[in-house]
């Protein structure tokens, strides 16, 4: 096994061990892909100020995220179909954040339900919706997150429609693969994966097939997911949604200031600021960019997170000092389970981990929560000028 020093030495392994359709689902985004490649490429123009003759010792990394004690303000970012990328992937996900004292958030596209993730851990974990047309299914879904004990609903708001997916169209991406020529010559090449998957607890969606009315299998399972997300998702619904599960609530999906404040009408516990790691519309600002205007909006009202575009420590440590209040990861951690499953997201977070508490003490800061915009070079106009 190579050494490990950064989250792109985990992609390298991910890429070699994953089925290629799955693989690609994780490292594509939507049209052009301009809004997942700035997600990334935006961070690079943020510099930092190093500081020095300042005490480092005794740094703390530790926060807090919607009232929960935290080892570092990262969590697990809700992945659709992990399941595939490694078996079990939303369970042993879910390990090794709790081993970590990290945040994870399931998926309703998750493979393994919630059920089974409730069974393999010992922590609540967060539980993200997607609102569908089904509002049973919906209802029938909160419940089951309260009865599974999990401490917040991640309500997504930028899924009422599926952004054009190039890649995925093209590998005619199911869960499981459909047995087609060219699955089955890429699938050979894969066997890790494949013995590995012999013993999965589930191989579709776990939270659905069973539990949906009419899914009952793979080919019933298809036709509903095209046409089940709601259209109609609106403020109202939200607000409807948020009396039903009566806990915390963060709601996903938040890049404009506009829609911060709404947020903050219905009665959400924080925003995610977020553009779906660049798979829905493409040619939105990045996650970074939008952060400001959005913490200005805002002014300390609500908790808010920021998740897209996050591949190192130094990401974390930028988005807290711009004015976060945590950050989610989603394909950081999703190479280290397609890699070496429970132990390659352990690896991704230690990595995240070690570069932030360096870098933290790089800049002269020992406390994660006193980070702000001082510590850092932040290009005039960096969040855009544009016409109104």
């Amino acid at each position: 096994m190579p050494t490990i020093t950064n989250i792109y030495d985990l992609k390298k392994i991910y890429k070699r061990r994953a089925p290629k359709m799955f693989y690609d689902y994780t490292e594509s985004g939507s049209w052009t892909e301009q809004t997942f490649r700035e997600n990334v490429t935006d961070f690079d123009h943020i510099r930092l100020r190093q500081r020095v003759a300042v005490d480092m010792s005794g740094r703390s990394t530790a926060s807090t995220m919607i009232g929960e004690d935290v080892a570092m303000p990262v969590a697990l970012a809700p992945i659709g179909i992990t399941g595939m990328q490694c078996a079990d992937g939303e369970i042993k996900s879910a390990r090794a954040a709790e081993a970590f004292g990290v945040p994870y958030t399931l998926t309703t596209m998750s493979v393994n339900s919630i059920e089974q993730v409730a069974e393999a851990t010992e922590k609540p974990f967060w539980f993200q919706l997607y609102v569908m047309r089904d509002e049973n299914f919906v209802d029938t879904m909160i419940e089951r997150a309260k009865a599974a004990k999990c401490s917040a609903l991640v309500l997504t708001l930028d899924l009422q429609i599926l952004g054009q997916r190039h890649m995925d169209i093209k590998n005619g991406l199911t869960t499981p693969p459909k047995p087609t020529l060219k699955n089955i010559i890429n699938l050979s090449t894969k066997p890790h994966w494949g013995l590995a998957m012999l013993g999965a607890k589930s191989w579709t969606f776990g939270n659905i097939v069973g539990h949906a009315k009419g899914v009952d299998d793979i080919s019933s399972l298809s036709s509903w997911a095209a046409e089940q997300f709601d259209p109609t998702l609106d403020w109202d619904k939200i607000k409807e949604i948020k009396k039903k599960w009566g806990g915390e609530l963060i709601l996903k999906g938040i890049l404009d200031a506009e829609d911060a404040k709404k947020a903050i009408n219905v009665g959400a516990d924080a925003i995610l600021v977020s553009n779906h790691g660049g798979r829905q519309l493409d040619g939105a600002l990045s996650s970074i960019r939008s952060l400001a205007p959005i913490l200005d909006a805002v002014n300390g009202k609500i908790e808010v997170f920021l998740d897209s575009g996050i591949r190192s420590g130094q990401d974390v440590l930028k988005a807290m000092a711009m004015g976060a209040d945590g950050v989610f990861i989603g394909r950081s951690y999703i190479y280290g389970l397609g890699a070496m499953g429970q132990k390659g997201v352990t690896t991704a977070l230690e990595v995240i981990h070690k570069e932030l508490d360096t870098t933290m003490a790089l800049c002269g800061r020992r406390d994660v929560k006193t980070l702000d915009r001082s510590d850092l070079l932040i290009p005039k106009n960096f969040e855009g000028d544009w016409q109104d």
